[in-house]
């Protein structure tokens, strides 16, 4: 029987760290399911929200590797969620584009999403629902906001 530790228990830090990995482990059991993982929503939202990106421009917004989004990218393209196209005056740059299907996917991809954070907040009343959206809504935005090296929690 694992119990948890008390003195753990108290620590807001450590009820984040384990309540955000089984959601990130259940949401990743779905999206494996249709052969994708969450980096693979994350470009097809970014995309569907705020439009085409320059590949570069793209893993900088997400925070991705260059070289990782090189292949997130490919899986997307060759499964025909986003279209891709070099820029005819720098071929350095590509612009990556969501498709018809890709818009289709990411809303499917985004009712698994809501089925996971159903039965995980299925504890909390809408109400609380809500309420703890918005305190992690601030709380991400003030750690967005830090100065890199403030971030390190060391």
């Amino acid at each position: 029987m694992s119990e948890t530790p008390p003195s753990l228990l108290g620590l807001t830090t450590y009820l984040l760290s384990k309540t955000g990995k089984a959601a990130r482990s259940r949401l990743a059991s779905r999206l494996a399911e249709r052969d994708l993982k969450l980096w693979h929503m994350a470009v097809l939202s970014a995309l569907v929200d705020f439009g085409p990106h320059v590949q570069r421009e793209l893993a900088a917004r997400l925070g991705i590797d260059r070289s990782d989004m090189v292949k997130i990218v490919d899986d997307l393209a060759l499964v025909g969620l986003v279209d891709r196209a070099r820029d005819t005056t720098d071929r350095r740059r590509v612009t990556v584009t969501s498709t018809p299907a890709g818009r289709k996917a990411l809303a499917e991809l985004q009712g698994e999403a809501m089925a996971v954070q159903r039965d995980l907040l299925a504890p909390l009343t809408g109400k609380e629902q809500a309420q703890l959206a918005a305190l992690l809504r601030r709380v991400h935005a003030h750690v967005h906001e830090l100065p890199e090296g403030a971030r390190s929690g060391r």
